[in-house]
């Protein structure tokens, strides 16, 4: 039982203090899933975070169901993904119930646009650690480098293309790459 209250309220803190969503939210769940509790590896975060990204839902409870389901099976992924949805939800519902003057007031709105850069700096924070973690192959350096270049592009030339799209491009290319490979007998140099 007490694995399953320290699942709760480790998501539901992560939930409450983490501003803007799941991106946000993977470098403070790899800070604690990882580094503190070491409930998981650095290489399973990884693998979590390419899994979440790629399932339908907010990327910040698929990551709290997996490490859940790691720590306490079915009843722990319950737990861990009530803990980082609950605080959201009750937050949401307290400004929805006072939303037309919640954002007038001064302070708030200079909170919130602190919290931007904020949000923004976390993104890029999980993004360099996951990075930095990569095996550095070739192949996946030149996937990783096509898909930035192509992703700023689309942002810069205000393009209406979804990442989702790059995603999978990037995933056919390995496929093909590892299809290759595989038929000249070297499977590792990918």
């Amino acid at each position: 039982m007490s694995v399953l209250i320290e699942l709760f309220l480790t998501f539901a803190r992560i939930g409450t203090f983490t501003f803007g969503g799941g991106y946000a939210m993977l470098s403070i769940i790899e800070n604690i899933c990882v580094e503190q509790k070491k409930w998981i590896t650095h290489d399973e975060m990884m693998n979590i975070t390419v899994i979440a990204e790629s399932t339908p839902g907010p990327i910040a409870i698929n990551c709290a169901t997996y490490v859940g389901y790691k720590r306490g099976k079915l009843t722990g992924a319950f737990f861990a993904t009530l803990g980082v949805a609950i605080p959201s939800f009750i937050i949401i519902f307290a400004i929805s119930m006072f939303l037309e003057g919640f954002l007038e007031i001064v302070w708030i709105a200079h909170a919130f646009m602190g919290i931007k850069i904020a949000v923004g700096i976390l993104i890029l924070d999980a993004a360099l650690k996951m990075i930095g973690k990569m095996k550095k192959k070739p192949l996946q350096v030149g996937i990783l480098l096509a898909s930035f270049a192509v992703i700023t592009l689309i942002n810069m030339l205000k393009i209406h293309l979804s990442s989702i799209v790059v995603m999978l491009t990037s995933a056919l290319v390995s496929v093909a790459f590892f299809i290759v490979q595989k038929g000249h007998g070297k499977e590792e140099q990918i």
